[in-house]
């Protein structure tokens, strides 16, 4: 037995099979068979190439002894189902039209496959399990964890996903110029809600959680290889900044630090070099927007040697720029706290006040963090001391709520020493 083959493969599985994979959904139309028969390829790829190697183009084999295996089970199913003789038949006469698959073709699969998974069509949630299954491979079990959701559930959702493509018949391509940058918003949406997951966990005792925020920027970068539009670099840009400050957004103990505080000599300064400069790529398109503005405010955080030598004027103006883009009041609320620290606590505190009287962001714990914490620098002690416990009540991450709760117990600790 080659013993050098087991590892070679397993590493040719961990770097193709999401290639492969996407390949065989166009050709198979079908998720599930696609993902049997290529698992069953890998299982012949084992025994065959022990003895005489792997052959020139290991791809190409392997699509093709995949479709193979397809054509067996669906010819199967035929002896109870007659209807399924003619996709057996179909599909074997398209492997005479389609003997090779090139790199370009496969790629080509692999950008059609996120498209399909999110499609306008299918729920948001449908689009972001949907895409992590099939476009990343975690398995559905690994999707659940993520999303703090049950394994049953998390299964049924990707079923009824697979299954409204197959009976609506949603075709794996990507959309022509003028539905592009529709769905292209789509499939951005999603991979910021995984970095955004990643990034900053919405629940559970974990701030950060980095396979999330790995896989995300995996899939920006695949994004951008494939299709290299402003708004996608813009977006790669937006999380490689972002993430470069993940190692010091908590301490060891895994209790929140804010952004002042943090140290700034153990940002990962490859990540803001190669952000910076997609964030100048983008900007130079003049076909940007939002992802590309947050990315733009990202990188002046960056290249701040402290956050006292901020540009705030900076961020200040690129937040107009967004909100305009947006008109999120969870914007607003960011450009709020910049207003701040350029023209004081009491500028800001009368924005954030404007934002909590429109109703918008009563349920949001981050506008009463800085409701607090914007009372707390002026003096005022019952209303900070009140906003905080809003902001605790509201907020379920675990040092999120640490960090609320060792505030109000200093803010309670010098109330009472006057």
């Amino acid at each position: 037995m080659n013993k050098a083959l087991r590892p070679w493969l397993d590493s040719f599985y961990q770097r193709e099979s999401r290639r492969i994979l996407a390949t065989l959904i166009r050709l198979l139309g079908d998720f599930d068979l696609a993902e049997e028969a290529m698992h069953e390829a890998f299982a012949i790829a084992l025994q065959q190439w022990e003895l005489a190697g792997p052959p020139t183009n290991p791809r190409a084999w392997l699509v093709s002894t995949a479709r193979f295996k397809a054509i067996d089970h669906i010819r199967r199913r035929a002896k109870f189902d007659t209807s399924f003789e003619d996709v057996a038949d179909q599909l074997a006469e398209q492997l005479h039209h389609e003997p090779d698959y090139a790199d370009d073709s496969i790629e080509d699969d692999r950008l059609r496959l996120i498209f399909t998974c999110c499609h306008p069509s299918l729920s948001p949630e449908a689009q972001l399990a949907l895409t992590l299954r099939e476009v990343c491979g975690l398995s559905t079990e690994e999707v659940a964890s993520a999303f703090l959701s049950s394994t049953p559930t998390m299964a049924q959702r990707i079923v009824r996903a697979k299954t409204k493509i197959r009976d609506a018949r949603i075709p794996y391509e990507v959309p022509q110029a003028n539905q592009l940058q529709e769905r292209l918003d789509a499939v951005l949406q999603v991979i910021y809600l995984v970095f955004n997951e990643g990034y900053s966990a919405s629940t559970g005792d974990a701030l950060v959680r980095q396979e999330l925020c790995s896989e995300a920027i995996r899939l920006g970068r695949l994004l951008v290889e494939l299709l290299p539009e402003p708004e996608a670099v813009g977006l790669l840009a937006l999380m490689l900044l972002n993430d470069s400050r993940r190692r010091t957004r908590s301490t060891a103990n895994g209790d929140l630090v804010l952004l002042a505080d943090q140290d700034r000599s153990q940002w990962d300064q490859q990540q803001i070099l190669e952000g910076c400069q997609l964030v100048l790529q983008a900007l130079a398109s003049r076909r940007f927007g939002a992802y590309t503005l947050q990315a733009a405010i990202s990188a002046v955080h960056a290249e701040a040697p402290s956050a006292d030598q901020t540009d705030w004027a900076q961020i200040v103006g690129l937040y107009d720029a967004l909100l305009e883009h947006t008109q999120s009041p969870v914007v607003a609320l960011n450009r709020a706290v910049a207003v701040a620290m350029r023209d004081g606590p009491a500028a800001g505190l009368a924005l954030v006040d404007e934002l909590l009287a429109q109703g918008q962001l009563n349920e949001y714990h981050l506008a009463h963090a800085t409701r607090a914490d914007l009372c707390r620098r002026l003096g005022k002690l019952d209303e900070a001391q009140a906003a905080y416990e809003e902001a605790l009540r509201l907020t379920r991450q675990g040092p999120e709520q640490r960090f609320l709760q060792s505030r109000l117990n200093e803010l309670k600790k010098n109330r009472s020493n006057f």
